[in-house]
């Protein structure tokens, strides 16, 4: 596939290969782009700003609408993409998709409202006289940075909104995954979005990012990806507005009075999907000395259940992770573990890409599986003797993006609302999980700024106000 700048799809002689995670045949190349095509990226997109601005919020809607049926009408085709160059499996990737869909007709829905509010300016000290009103205008060009593990949603999370606010964007998804990113731009332009719009450049994140997020036609950024690199983008960006969607090592906590077996099938859920490369996974399950056994019985007999292979087989339950590098990283953490005094429970084989699911107990907290960000699929289980302690143990972060408890019991529920720093609480379920109209953002290393549209066109936007002094 080529990339899509300045109002053209554009080849180059140098490629990257997108390679199937499972068994590394390569599917496509795309081109490794430079810094001079960021120069041409963005001047496009300046264009594509004016163009956007000037676009009634109704046709923005209309676009952004037709954009949404086109994913819906082709589900089968994205879905096939997305588990074919990332490696969830094929369910997972078609629900991925429908989502995707979801979030740009979410988004159409905020391109119309777009609004401001009066101000009571008599309500000041020498106000009398003067009526004020705000305006919400579009920032101008946007910078799209998504990871690798949701090649299509997280982009949609990011173009969805700019394109709705009124904005250019200039997409750089993961160099493992630019397949999706340039189905959605073709999908968009056949809505009718004016090329200049939108652009997608193809090309590693340390020469291409960089470029981009230094430049000053950039007005907002908006991120996804580890801490670190995220740290890095906000020393290069300068006086910029930047979102920024980071790591975490979500806490699940299980109290005695907790159904078990719901707790257990929430677990699998939240901790396996995408083979554990979500940043809301469970990865920490901390559970109470009364039921710690118990749970352990319950939990093993359902990872056990998860056939592991070929994500594009229906049979198959998890697929491989991204690359074989990760997979060697994440058994080692495991290994790491076991060695430390932790006990294997079940799983910790690996096979190139795929690694069987796995859980790990009687893990200190201090162990790298539970103090840092896995994401991969084992989960570390912890002993707590009483929701004081839970809540310290989960708190015990740096991060603070997701967390759950499993709970009848509605003080120690809304304590665990109220105590636990993360931005997202969940009540009886696990920590993944994530209606796309939610404000969805972490506390601490985990982030600055919401997505779902309706907050990200908040931040994709800029305030204006104007004050009439009439004439007295």
């Amino acid at each position: 596939m080529k990339m899509f700048i300045h109002g053209q799809w554009q080849d180059r002689a140098k490629k990257i290969e997108v390679k199937n995670p499972y068994d590394q045949s390569v599917i496509d190349t795309v081109p490794w782009a430079g810094t001079s095509d960021v120069d041409e990226a963005l001047a496009g997109a300046v264009q594509g700003a004016d163009m956007m601005r000037k676009m009634p919020a109704y046709e923005r809607a209309r676009i952004l609408r037709a954009t949404a049926d086109l994913i819906t009408e082709r589900i089968e085709d994205f879905a096939r993409i997305v588990s074919t160059e990332e490696g969830k499996i094929l369910a997972e990737a078609r629900l991925e998709t429908s989502r995707a869909a979801e979030i740009i007709q979410l988004s159409a829905e905020e391109a119309k409202r777009l609004t401001g509010e009066v101000l009571p300016l008599d309500a000041a000290p020498g106000g009398a006289g003067r009526i004020g009103f705000t305006l919400r205008v579009p920032c101008g060009v946007v910078a799209a940075i998504s990871p690798f593990n949701f090649p299509l949603h997280l982009v949609c999370h990011k173009v969805g909104p700019a394109l709705a606010a009124g904005n250019a964007v200039v997409i750089k998804p993961a160099s493992d995954t630019p397949l999706s990113a340039l189905k959605l731009v073709e999908v968009l332009l056949e809505a009718g979005l004016p090329p200049q719009a939108v652009a997608c450049l193809t090309g590693p994140g340390a020469e291409v990012g960089d470029c981009l997020c230094a430049d000053k036609r950039v007005r907002k950024i908006t991120f996804t990806g580890s801490y670190e690199v995220g740290e890095h983008i906000c020393k290069v960006a300068g006086m910029k507005k930047i979102t920024m969607e980071l790591g975490s090592n979500s806490p699940l906590i299980i109290m005695d009075d907790a159904d078990l077996d719901r707790v257990a099938e929430a677990t699998v859920a939240t901790g396996y999907s995408n083979a554990g490369q979500v940043c809301i996974s469970a990865q920490r399950v901390l559970t109470d000395g009364k039921v710690y056994e118990d749970f352990l019985g319950r939990l093993k007999s359902r990872v056990e259940d998860i056939s592991v292979g070929d994500q594009l087989s229906e049979s198959t339950k998890m697929g491989p992770m991204i690359r074989e590098a990760d997979a060697v990283r994440v058994g080692e953490w495991i290994q790491e573990a076991v060695s430390g005094g932790a006990r294997m429970v079940t799983g910790g084989e690996r096979q190139g890409t795929l690694l069987q699911p796995t859980v790990v107990a009687d893990v200190d907290p201090g162990m790298r599986i539970s103090r840092d960000e896995l994401f991969g699929p084992a989960l570390a289980v912890t002993r707590f003797d009483d929701i004081d302690q839970a809540i310290t143990l989960a708190n015990d972060t740096r991060y603070g993006l997701s967390a759950g408890i499993f709970t009848q019991d509605i003080d120690r529920a809304i304590r665990f609302a109220q105590e636990v720093d993360s931005g997202n609480l969940h009540i009886n379920w696990g920590p993944q999980w994530r209606a796309d109209l939610m404000p969805y953002g972490g506390l601490k290393d985990s982030g600055m700024g919401k997505e779902g549209p309706k907050y990200a066109v908040q931040e994709m936007t800029e305030l204006k106000m104007v004050i009439i002094h009439l004439k007295q």
